[in-house]
């Protein structure tokens, strides 16, 4: 088989049926199946795939999970049972259009120095806001990581089975996507594309987790959070210790008396402060690592259909 195209997915019964619609059309002269994922949704998503699949099951292939595991796990269990030549991953929103597909398989066709072909979100259609907060988070990753993570960069992308496999073999449960792509290696060939509005439903990738994600990014990636936690405690002691010199300095040679009930409280609050900070920041790389040592399952199989049809 040529291509598999995974749609990892929560809760899109109004985008399904369209999806599937012009995936079909989108990729009718090449050789594919489709793997939809479903993470737990708690609409009728798999009642609309287990109606897709029973009318098409010679390209359709479902994977449902037993509880919303996130697109991180949706995309592993995807990955690891792609058996095609190509891999693509794209979202079932309709704001990835499917044409594209083609184009990256063309070009990976014709240029075998490549590996893997990203698109690249041009932002054309967000509000300046947004477009600056995501490239602050990606310029940020790039600098704290020190790995390219390429501004835009989605995971619609194709790719190489050596590259899937290079995805399939790290086992951390903590899995953030744009660092794994850009860690493993490879040629990448990053393509421009402009998203589409949503079709139907809402994003539930609201503000309060895209911070999360980058949070999670950046902590699952470099340790400079705590580098900068020591840096910071260095300097501070450093510079109380020289206002304690100065301070017995004053008291015992002018013998003035230092007012301070005010200074002592802004000093006090200002330290307390920047510890709980540190503490923090030390607290969610122990949380990471306590998830990691569990070594729970990254997400649960709830029921596969397609995976007994041999349609590769």
């Amino acid at each position: 088989m040529k291509l598999n195209v995974i749609i990892p997915l929560y809760n899109e019964e109004g985008n399904l049926e369209d999806l599937y619609d012009s995936l079909t059309t989108s990729l009718k002269d090449i050789k594919y199946y489709l793997t939809f994922v479903d993470d737990g949704s708690t609409d009728k998503s798999f009642s609309i795939l287990r109606k897709i699949y029973t009318k098409n099951k010679n390209t359709v292939k479902v994977i449902s999970f037993s509880r919303n595991f996130g697109k991180e796990a949706a995309m592993l269990a995807g990955l690891k049972n792609s058996k095609a030549k190509y891999t693509c991953i794209i979202d079932a929103d309709l704001q990835q259009d499917p044409k594209y597909i083609i184009d990256m398989v063309k070009f990976l066709d014709e240029n075998l120095e490549f590996d893997e072909v990203a698109m690249v979100n041009d932002y054309a259609k967000e509000k300046e806001s947004q477009k600056f907060l995501k490239k602050t988070f990606y310029k940020i990753m790039e600098k704290s990581t020190g790995q390219h993570v390429k501004s835009g960069a989605s995971d619609f992308r194709l790719m190489r089975s050596d590259v899937v496999d290079a995805l399939i073999s790290i086992q951390e449960v903590n899995r953030f996507s744009k660092g794994l792509f850009s860690w493993v290696g490879f040629n990448t060939y990053y393509m421009e594309y402009s998203a589409n509005e949503r079709h139907s439903g809402e994003s539930k990738f609201n503000l309060k987790k895209q911070l999360n994600y980058a949070k999670e990014g950046i902590i699952s990636f470099s340790t400079k959070p705590l580098k900068i936690a020591t840096v910071l405690g260095t300097f501070i002691s450093m510079i109380s210790f020289i206002y304690f010199l100065v301070v017995l300095f004053e008291t015992l040679i002018f013998g003035k008396d230092i007012p301070g009930y005010a200074s002592l409280m802004c000093v006090v609050l200002l330290l307390g402060g920047i510890q709980l900070i540190v503490l923090g920041i030390i607290g969610e790389y122990i949380a990471n690592t306590y998830l990691e040592v569990k070594k729970r399952p990254i997400y649960i199989t709830k029921e596969k259909l397609g995976f007994d049809d041999n349609i590769l």
